[in-house]
């Protein structure tokens, strides 16, 4: 339990006991503060309050969506802005995010999905408005973390460390190609990803969708543990085990927009299911469907966040 609570994501917050009120109207009811502060945040009641330190975390991007309109290009597709190939480079990592407004709602939903430990650095200037979303996170987080699962992947992936390799991986978790960083062919993946072979050529990397596309040949859409039609702006990440899948989703649009209509693919049978939305209280899954090799459904909205429990 110590380990789980230690890889939640938490609000970093340098005010002082002055912006209690705003924090308790926002709905935050933890955070974490300098140590020269914690004294004072101790005494104050309705919020709990622990040291925290910035010292030698990594400063993340703000997770968002570039739509690029002003670039005239073949692909439309939109431009994510994940971190989720860091916290996979290094799942020890120690990490956070300075962000102001609704994003930081964003933020906490990409660190919960991929399991990261990571403080979120909000100004303490910060409006309401914008902690709202972030405290709704926080408060979902509690409720469907308390059981962790194993992450599942379709293939192992060398990471040399390169920054080509970071790019490569970073196309990876956009498109929903689940991997599993390795030293070397790992006998549980029938497929291995090394840069640098007659398959995946160094060449190649330089433009990191050629190389994601590659491996979605190679691995082929049928053998694919997760696939998401209907937007190009959701990341999925897997989890489970013996015959029990979770699937975490995040709308890295959230800030700005829902997504109506997504279907989902997972592989597998699974005719149970359970869904918790952040923010959705009473939404279901539609058009659910067991198939011989396959589950599928359709989310009908995703506000930031879901979590999907699937089991036989």
């Amino acid at each position: 339990m110590l380990l789980l609570l230690a890889a939640l994501p938490g609000l970093f917050w340098e005010g002082g006991v002055n912006t209690a009120p705003a924090l308790r109207e926002a709905g935050i009811k933890q955070i974490q503060v300098p140590a020269a502060r914690l004294a004072e945040w101790k005494a104050v009641s309705g919020i709990s309050a622990e040291a925290g330190n910035l010292q030698g975390a990594v400063k993340l991007l703000i997770p968002t969506v570039n739509y690029r309109m002003d670039q005239a290009s073949a692909s439309r597709t939109p431009w994510l802005v994940s971190n989720g190939w860091k916290f996979l480079r290094n799942p020890k990592g120690r990490f956070y995010y300075e962000v102001t407004g609704k994003p930081s709602a964003i933020a906490a939903a990409e660190a919960l999905c991929f399991g990261a430990a990571a403080l979120i650095k909000v100004d303490a200037t910060t409006d309401a408005a914008g902690l709202q979303p972030l405290a709704e996170i926080l408060e979902f987080s509690s409720g469907v973390h308390q059981d962790p699962l194993p992450p599942m992947a379709d293939f192992g992936f060398v990471d040399d460390g390169s920054p080509a390799a970071g790019e490569v991986m970073n196309m990876l978790v956009r498109t929903n190609l689940l991997f599993e960083i390795v030293a070397r062919p790992d006998p549980r993946f029938k497929l291995t990803v090394k840069l640098g072979t007659k398959e995946y050529p160094l060449t190649e990397a330089k433009n990191p969708g050629v190389v994601a596309q590659a491996v979605r040949g190679n691995l082929t859409d049928e053998k694919r543990s997760v696939r998401i039609y209907g937007s190009p702006v959701v990341v999925a990440r897997l989890t489970g085990s013996a015959g029990r899948v979770r699937l975490h989703l995040v709308n890295y649009s959230g800030a700005t927009r829902n997504v109506d209509g997504i279907r989902v693919r997972v592989l597998g049978q699974y005719p149970k299911h359970q869904l918790a939305a952040a923010g959705s209280a009473g939404l279901e899954l539609a058009d659910y469907s067991v198939e011989p090799d396959a589950t599928e459904f359709t989310l009908t909205q995703l506000k930031t966040y879901a979590v999907i429990d699937l089991s036989r």
